[in-house]
């Protein structure tokens, strides 16, 4: 990899509810997709900082970052996305921006195959960060 090469970071959380599902969020843009919360690093950002400024900018408040579980590389992307599991405070209201057009709580089951990977991974963390390439 050359000093000028580009590619790209992003950071994103594992949220579930008390049942255990997860939370996604319906993209307004692109093919109207339905993912995890999160997004691309701002030049500087820290994964932290980048996961934290996503989250509140998607569902209007601050998350708790519990552990890193994984970083995944995308070919499609050329991307590196990196997994944390978090947990919204208690009582909190989401409130969504103009990126996304809904959220709901999703069985793990009924995520995509590769979400489904990073889910599952993330969930039962053992204190290994993961990692694979799809």
């Amino acid at each position: 990899m050359a000093f000028n090469d580009l590619f790209r970071l992003s950071a994103h959380a594992v949220i579930t509810n008390e049942q255990g599902h997860v939370l996604l969020l319906k993209a307004t843009y692109a093919d109207k997709h339905w993912g995890l919360p999160g997004g691309g690093f701002d030049p500087g950002e820290t994964i932290h900082q980048a996961l934290k400024r996503e989250c509140l900018e998607e569902l209007g408040c601050d998350v708790n970052i519990h552990y890193l579980s994984g970083v995944y590389f995308h070919r499609a992307f050329q991307s590196q996305a990196f997994i944390f599991r978090c947990e919204l405070p208690q009582g909190v209201a989401i409130r969504l921006s103009d990126e996304h057009s809904e959220y709901a709580y999703f069985a793990v089951t009924e995520l995509s195959d590769v979400q489904q990977q990073r889910v599952n991974q993330c969930l039962a963390f053992n204190g290994v960060v993961c990692s694979a390439a799809f």
